[in-house]
């Protein structure tokens, strides 16, 4: 059982014995926990939302931003929505197993190259509890126990989840101890879990840039990355004007504290008198602030000057860096400049320009005509995401169920011994 004077290892320890249940559940048996896991998220909406407002409470106290409060804010219909997201995650195709390659030796050595579980995957997140629920489910249902470390913002909402999801194991006839947090460690917890190398077989980082950067550069154990947004729209002097004006609305407005939201808007200069002024007022009615550089606020007298430092930030808000450029030329090289490689989107009717953008721009999503909010396992048809990696070893762009898998091989022989 989890105590208050257990240590981060102790837990972790226990979280990788667990593993080894967790990894050898069949398909049936892992998607019937999952079930288990959304019945009872359901069944306790009312205490995890009553947690989840001590944590609103002290969020706004500490005066941790709008952007965060959103990510953190639970009310009944987004439990629900976690719920839902579980049973998602049950119905996916089970990925441990599956035959990758194989082949068979001139002597009769069969080889097969096959999907395993990592064994304990690990998170650090912050303001999140959603990623609670998602990595949890997405680590179970690949075979995997996982231990948490989601941060002081959301400590009362995922220490309620984490125990209601431990309880449904435990009715499930599973170890329990498969599902571990260190948040009650604090700073010291995320610390050991950076450091478990040999407990913890993979580290999934989630939140700011800062964050990010120092998983990356501090922990020992090897690390997916999973970068901040500082997404760009181009807007083409071919863009139609209306899909210009819906795409950069539902890419800045729809949620604008996600890391698929725009957060740069790009305009060709031959383009910018037809297009930037309806764009804007689109904008500014829906109460987005427009840092723009001179040549946009020539056209938008409402835009604020933009500094130099905008062009590099994730807004996670109702603002948005805008600059006018002289051709394709000069938004690949602004996006080279400035882009973290997550999603970037070209908005035109010009094929050439559009196929040009694909094959340069280096991102885990690139995307022609269309809002980067779909960067995302969901819409992807993953179910739940782990996090959208930016990296380009082992996994890029959205993360499911196969990115927290690894594999083996398995030589099956009759005797033979190598020359």
């Amino acid at each position: 059982m989890t105590s208050p004077r257990d240590t981060a290892q102790e837990r972790m320890a226990r979280a990788k014995e667990a593993s080894r249940q967790i990894g050898l559940l069949t398909d049936a048996e892992k998607a019937s926990l999952l079930h288990r896991i959304a019945d009872r998220i359901e069944s306790r909406i009312a205490d995890i939302v009553a947690a989840n407002a001590v944590d609103l409470q002290r969020g706004e106290t500490d005066g941790i931003g709008a952007g965060l409060l959103d990510r953190l804010r639970l009310d009944e219909s987004r439990v629900r929505a976690l719920a839902a997201a579980v049973r998602d995650v049950a119905a996916l195709p089970d990925p441990v197993g599956s035959v990758l390659e194989e082949r068979t030796l001139p002597n009769g050595l069969s080889l097969h190259k096959v999907s395993v579980p990592f064994g304990v995957v690990g998170s650090i997140y912050e303001a999140r509890p959603n990623v609670t629920v998602d990595i949890t489910a997405l680590a179970l249902r690949s075979g995997n126990a996982v231990v948490l470390r989601g941060g002081s913002a959301a400590q009362s909402t995922n220490a309620t989840l984490i125990r209601v999801m431990r309880e449904a194991l435990t009715d499930a006839g599973i170890d329990p101890e498969a599902l571990q947090s260190v948040d009650d460690f604090g700073r010291d917890g995320a610390r050991a879990l950076m450091r478990a190398r040999g407990l913890v077989d993979v580290l999934i980082p989630r939140g700011s840039a800062q964050l990010i950067e120092t998983v990356v550069t501090e922990s020992l154990v090897p690390v997916i990355e999973t970068g901040a947004g500082v997404v760009h729209i181009v807007l083409d002097a071919s863009a139609p004007l209306e899909w210009a004006r819906d795409i950069v609305v539902n890419a800045k407005v729809q949620r604008p504290s996600v890391c698929n939201a725009v957060e740069t808007l790009l305009v060709v200069r031959d383009g910018a008198s037809r297009l930037l002024p309806e764009v804007s007022r689109a904008l500014l009615e829906r109460g987005v602030t427009i840092h723009g550089d001179e040549h946009t606020r020539a056209l938008v007298p409402e835009a604020v000057p933009a500094e130099d430092a905008d062009w590099a930030t994730e807004h996670m808000s109702l603002d948005i860096s805008v600059r006018v450029v002289e051709d394709l030329d000069e938004a690949l090289s602004h996006i080279r400049t400035y882009s973290t490689q997550h999603t970037e989107s070209i908005i035109t009717a010009d094929t050439d320009h559009a196929e040009r953008f694909l094959a340069e721009v280096d991102a885990a999503v690139v995307m022609a005509n269309a809002s980067t909010r779909f960067t995302d396992g969901g819409e992807f048809g993953f179910g739940a995401e782990v996090g959208i990696s930016t990296q380009k070893l082992h996994a890029r762009g959205p993360m499911g169920l196969p990115e927290l898998t690894s594999t083996k091989w398995l030589a099956r022989g009759a005797g033979q011994i190598r020359d």
